[in-house]
């Protein structure tokens, strides 16, 4: 972990002249102990007070952010004594955190793995969640059904009464968020999907981890998943031969595939496949022609993830071109659409990101085989006939 001890006193000023004075004093004298900067994330760094409060920090909520969203956690015990701090944070937040609505499925997994399961009471959309612990919560009547996150039911929030929303946003902060914040509940963004390494995105799992009070237990999660993921990268490394890999399909007349610099482009590499568009930078998704994917990914070894296909014949009916190239014809094809929870949600999209390592050992069971004896894929599996 990298740890950069600031040391410096940090002096807190209210714009106002209101507080007492014992609350001044407590600002006065509060410093900063340590920063804790993540090792492979970007888009969160917490600083560790001598009051005993931290300061979570989110940069990077959503591509061309404004701001930097600050928000203090507060131990319940001391929350009283820190409510002025409001004034100049986006959200003052009692841990633990013990009733928690969430937006996104890839915030489920981290209550998983930390055990909190009972803390979610909201969530838009609980037909896509796959965890099995959540659903027994789902199946009990102990999580509210939402709507959905672009038009959150913030009546219904709201009446579950919750301590936070932990919430994202594309463009920028939804109207529900507003709503949510004026009624006094803080809205905290993840920005776990803005993370371009596979290892970067896994480790938000602390973040979930300081919100709870189980900054602990949700670093040894996160070097275990890490140890597993080097582990299968070094693994791979010494594979014989380096296969060519195509991805994407079409849709409407134009086939989306990852970008060079994208987190499903660094899996192939990790797992020492050639991603035939690794030179492009872009981090996002491509948008090309069929001719113009042909040209260059007709004779690959492998084809991964085209799109929500689940069958040949299925692809086949769609668009009959997909028989020009290599794979499809030798039954090279490997899809992540299989592997769906009760609902129908896809657990890649799920679990996937909390788990790099199983994404990866995937790849590598299909791109060397006999590599990983014994292993049984989590999320990629063969294309059906």
């Amino acid at each position: 972990m990298r740890i950069g001890s600031a040391l410096s006193l940090i002096t807190l000023i209210l714009i106002s002249c209101r507080g007492n004075p014992e609350q001044k004093q407590i600002q006065a004298q509060d410093q900063t102990l340590q920063t804790w900067n993540p090792d492979y994330a970007r888009g969160f760094y917490v600083e560790e007070m001598q009051s005993g409060i931290q300061y979570l920090n989110i940069s990077s909520p959503w591509p061309g952010a404004a701001k930097t969203f600050r928000y203090a956690l507060v131990p319940h015990a001391k929350l009283h004594s820190h409510k002025h701090l409001i004034d100049s944070v986006d959200g003052v937040i009692g841990i633990p955190v013990k009733r928690v609505i969430l937006t996104s499925t890839t915030h489920i997994p981290a209550l998983e793995i930390l055990e909190l399961e009972e803390r979610l009471v909201g969530f838009p959309g609980l037909e896509y969640i796959s965890s099995p612990g959540v659903r027994d919560q789902i199946a009990s009547g102990k999580v509210m059904e939402l709507g959905v996150n672009e038009t959150l039911n913030t009546e219904l929030a709201i009446a579950q009464n919750p301590d936070i929303v932990v919430g994202f946003g594309v463009s920028g902060a939804p109207s529900a968020y507003r709503t949510l914040e004026a009624s006094g509940i803080p809205v905290v963004y993840n920005g776990d999907w803005m993370e371009e390494n596979p290892l970067g995105k896994a480790e938000w799992i602390v973040f979930f981890g300081l919100l709870f009070d189980k900054k602990n237990a949700a670093e040894k999660a996160f070097h275990q998943v890490e140890k597993a993921y080097l582990e299968a990268r070094e693994l791979a490394a010494n594979a014989p031969e380096r296969p060519t890999v195509l991805s994407g399909s079409l849709y409407r007349d134009i086939w989306y595939l990852p970008g060079g610099s994208s987190w499903a482009a660094q899996f192939i590499n990790d797992a020492n496949a050639q991603y035939l568009w690794e030179g492009n930078p872009e981090s996002g998704s491509l948008s090309l022609s069929l001719e113009s994917v042909l040209e260059k990914g007709s004779n690959a070894d492998l084809w991964i993830a085209p799109s929500q296909f689940t069958s040949y014949g299925e692809m086949q009916q769609a668009e009959a071109h997909y028989s020009q190239f290599k794979a499809f014809r030798e039954k090279q094809i490997y899809t992540y659409a299989l592997s769906q929870g009760p609902g129908g949600g896809l657990l890649y999209y799920e679990l996937g990101p909390s788990r790099p390592d199983l994404i990866l050992k995937d790849l590598v069971y299909w791109f060397h085989p006999g590599l990983l004896k014994g292993y049984v894929p989590v999320f990629f599996k063969p294309l059906e006939p």
